[in-house]
């Protein structure tokens, strides 16, 4: 008898555990969910209705808010700075994080150990204790407000984790394959472009979308190194949305949904990527 009760108060234990656990994921989801519906339906408004009642339903669409959105903000303007910008900068942190990452992963030579200690140095680097030297150093090497200036700091303070997960991840090939691809006659640097490039696209994957969120998303450089309005990203450019129309909520929201528009596209387009990528390198490691 006693031991049947101790069963049915183990399991119910069990049951309630697993209860609670799943009501607080749930409110957590809800909570993460939620302002991003608010948003939406909220930009479909009108100031009048979102000054009655901010969580209420719209009554009547309004997709008139993101056509004067786009007019006040010059979105079209800015999403081609921020293509144009986080593209690049992609490009470049994919390319510089594969060759320094198969350099470290295969070669040895001396300071290698603290060339990898700068780069796990640079993780731990606030950006925001940067920004005034980087703001003088452009202004006065005149870097500051052209196309490609926002490049150089994201090329530069994005690299640390691309080349750890790069050098991670090639460490685990085996170095057979390109031993035998080097006596059939191929080159350091062709087993590189041939034969490791292709095996490590997960992860190279993973890294550009990863990278593309953080230089999309990218605003306090872009704040500081932009003053030509001609130059701002759409982050920067929707703070000055803020500033100047704060009184029209839903054509800020508006705003806001088509800012998030790019990102949200291609999280969705290339999320089993990122988790293939994060998965194969968490297998390999």
């Amino acid at each position: 008898m006693n031991e049947t009760m101790e069963r049915n108060y183990a399991k119910y234990s069990r049951g309630l555990k697993k209860a609670l656990l799943n009501t607080a994921m749930m409110l957590f989801t809800f909570s993460c969910i939620f302002p991003l519906v608010w948003i939406g339906y909220s930009s479909l408004k009108t100031q009048p209705e979102f000054s009655n009642s901010i969580l209420k339903l719209p009554e009547k669409l309004q997709f008139g808010n993101y056509v004067e959105a786009i007019k006040l903000t010059n979105m079209l303007q800015l999403s081609w700075n921020s293509a144009r910008v986080t593209l690049l900068s992609v490009i470049l942190i994919v390319l510089i994080a594969f060759v320094t990452g198969y350099m470290v992963a295969r070669l040895q030579f001396k300071g290698k150990k603290l060339m990898v200690f700068y780069y796990l140095f640079g993780m731990l680097v606030p950006i925001h204790a940067l920004l005034v030297p980087v703001y003088l150093l452009f202004k006065q090497s005149g870097l500051a407000d052209q196309w490609f200036t926002l490049i150089i700091p994201y090329v530069a303070f994005n690299l640390s984790l691309p080349i750890l997960l790069v050098t991670s991840y090639i460490v685990a090939i085996p170095k057979e394959i390109e031993e035998a691809a080097a006596i059939d006659g191929l080159s350091f640097s062709g087993a590189m472009w041939k034969i490791i490039l292709p095996m490590a696209v997960p992860v190279l994957t993973t890294v550009a979308i990863l990278q593309f969120f953080a230089c999309w998303n990218e605003f306090s450089f872009a704040l500081v190194l932009l003053k030509d309005e001609a130059m701002r990203t759409v982050p920067l450019g929707m703070s000055f949305f803020k500033s100047q129309h704060s009184t029209n909520y839903p054509q800020l929201m508006a705003g806001m949904v088509l800012s998030m528009l790019p990102v949200t596209v291609i999280y969705f387009a290339f999320s089993s990527r990122i988790i293939a990528g994060v998965m194969a390198g968490a297998v390999k490691g």
